[in-house]
Protein backbone atom coordinates (compact mmCIF):
# COMPACT_ATOMS: atom_id res chain seq x y z
CA UNK A 1 0.00 0.00 0.00
CA UNK A 2 1.36 3.21 -0.97
CA UNK A 3 2.46 5.47 1.99
CA UNK A 4 -0.18 8.34 1.40
CA UNK A 5 -3.03 5.73 0.56
CA UNK A 6 -2.85 5.17 4.51
CA UNK A 7 -4.16 8.68 5.38
CA UNK A 8 -6.95 7.96 2.83
CA UNK A 9 -8.26 4.72 4.45
CA UNK A 10 -7.61 6.09 8.30
CA UNK A 11 -9.41 9.25 7.35
CA UNK A 12 -12.20 7.13 5.91
CA UNK A 13 -12.70 4.90 8.80
CA UNK A 14 -11.77 7.64 11.51
CA UNK A 15 -14.99 9.80 9.42
CA UNK A 16 -17.20 7.10 10.07
CA UNK A 17 -16.51 6.53 13.77
CA UNK A 18 -17.10 9.81 14.27
CA UNK A 19 -20.20 9.54 12.54
CA UNK A 20 -20.82 6.75 14.87
CA UNK A 21 -19.56 8.78 18.11
CA UNK A 22 -21.93 11.67 16.89
CA UNK A 23 -24.79 9.17 17.09
CA UNK A 24 -24.25 8.01 20.43
CA UNK A 25 -23.19 11.24 21.96
CA UNK A 26 -27.02 12.34 20.64
CA UNK A 27 -29.18 9.23 21.66
CA UNK A 28 -27.28 7.25 23.93
CA UNK A 29 -25.74 10.25 26.38
CA UNK A 30 -28.62 12.57 26.68
CA UNK A 31 -29.83 11.03 30.06
CA UNK A 32 -26.39 10.16 31.33
CA UNK A 33 -24.15 13.71 30.82
CA UNK A 34 -25.29 17.19 31.69
CA UNK A 35 -25.60 20.12 28.52
CA UNK A 36 -22.07 20.80 28.87
CA UNK A 37 -20.72 17.27 28.35
CA UNK A 38 -22.59 16.73 25.13
CA UNK A 39 -21.43 20.13 24.06
CA UNK A 40 -17.56 18.91 24.81
CA UNK A 41 -18.89 15.54 23.06
CA UNK A 42 -20.08 17.15 20.10
CA UNK A 43 -16.62 19.63 20.10
CA UNK A 44 -14.38 16.32 19.64
CA UNK A 45 -16.65 14.40 17.03
CA UNK A 46 -16.78 17.66 14.93
CA UNK A 47 -13.13 18.25 14.96
CA UNK A 48 -13.02 14.34 14.28
CA UNK A 49 -15.07 15.07 11.44
CA UNK A 50 -13.30 17.94 9.91
CA UNK A 51 -9.27 16.51 10.54
CA UNK A 52 -10.74 12.82 9.17
CA UNK A 53 -11.81 14.83 5.92
CA UNK A 54 -8.34 16.71 5.72
CA UNK A 55 -6.81 13.31 5.76
CA UNK A 56 -8.79 12.07 2.84
CA UNK A 57 -7.90 15.80 1.52
CA UNK A 58 -3.74 15.02 2.05
CA UNK A 59 -4.12 11.83 0.73
CA UNK A 60 -5.29 13.34 -3.00
CA UNK A 61 -3.55 16.36 -2.80
CA UNK A 62 0.08 14.42 -3.70
CA UNK A 63 -2.10 14.36 -7.55
CA UNK A 64 -1.67 18.05 -7.57
CA UNK A 65 2.52 17.85 -7.28
CA UNK A 66 2.40 18.91 -3.61
CA UNK A 67 5.67 16.95 -1.13
CA UNK A 68 4.81 13.49 -0.59
CA UNK A 69 6.98 14.26 2.89
CA UNK A 70 5.15 17.50 3.41
CA UNK A 71 1.57 15.54 3.06
CA UNK A 72 2.67 12.60 4.95
CA UNK A 73 4.22 14.84 8.03
CA UNK A 74 0.75 16.69 8.10
CA UNK A 75 -0.97 13.51 7.84
CA UNK A 76 0.64 12.24 11.32
CA UNK A 77 -0.32 15.45 13.11
CA UNK A 78 -3.55 15.51 11.85
CA UNK A 79 -3.89 11.67 13.31
CA UNK A 80 -2.02 12.96 16.79
CA UNK A 81 -4.74 15.74 16.54
CA UNK A 82 -7.30 13.34 16.80
CA UNK A 83 -6.08 11.54 19.54
CA UNK A 84 -5.29 13.92 21.48
CA UNK A 85 -7.77 16.74 21.20
CA UNK A 86 -10.75 14.67 20.51
CA UNK A 87 -9.99 11.53 22.23
CA UNK A 88 -8.78 13.51 25.08
CA UNK A 89 -12.32 15.33 25.22
CA UNK A 90 -14.31 11.83 24.52
CA UNK A 91 -12.39 10.48 27.83
CA UNK A 92 -13.24 13.45 29.89
CA UNK A 93 -16.85 13.24 29.32
CA UNK A 94 -17.33 9.53 29.36
CA UNK A 95 -15.13 8.70 32.55
CA UNK A 96 -14.72 12.43 34.32
CA UNK A 97 -10.99 12.51 34.14
CA UNK A 98 -9.83 16.23 34.32
CA UNK A 99 -6.25 15.18 34.63
CA UNK A 100 -6.76 14.95 30.57
CA UNK A 101 -7.31 18.77 30.15
CA UNK A 102 -3.61 19.84 29.21
CA UNK A 103 -4.00 17.00 26.77
CA UNK A 104 -6.38 18.64 24.40
CA UNK A 105 -4.59 21.95 23.78
CA UNK A 106 -1.65 19.27 22.34
CA UNK A 107 -3.75 17.94 19.86
CA UNK A 108 -4.99 21.25 18.48
CA UNK A 109 -1.56 22.50 18.52
CA UNK A 110 -1.00 19.16 16.34
CA UNK A 111 -4.06 20.69 14.31
CA UNK A 112 -2.23 23.45 13.45
CA UNK A 113 1.00 22.26 12.63
CA UNK A 114 -0.61 19.84 9.85
CA UNK A 115 -2.49 22.74 8.28
CA UNK A 116 0.80 24.47 8.28
CA UNK A 117 2.13 21.56 6.31
CA UNK A 118 -0.31 21.46 4.25
CA UNK A 119 0.20 25.24 3.26
CA UNK A 120 3.83 24.78 2.73
CA UNK A 121 3.25 21.69 0.49
CA UNK A 122 1.05 23.99 -1.74
CA UNK A 123 3.38 26.37 -1.65
CA UNK A 124 6.19 24.27 -2.84
CA UNK A 125 4.46 22.84 -5.29
CA UNK A 126 6.27 21.12 -8.23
Amino acid sequence: MPLLRVPLVAGAVLALLAVMAGAFGAHGLRHLVDARGLEVFQTAVTYQVYHALALVMVSMLVGFGCSHRLLLAAAGFFLAGIVMFSGSLYLLVLTGAHWLGPVTPLGGLCFMVGWILVVIAGIRRR
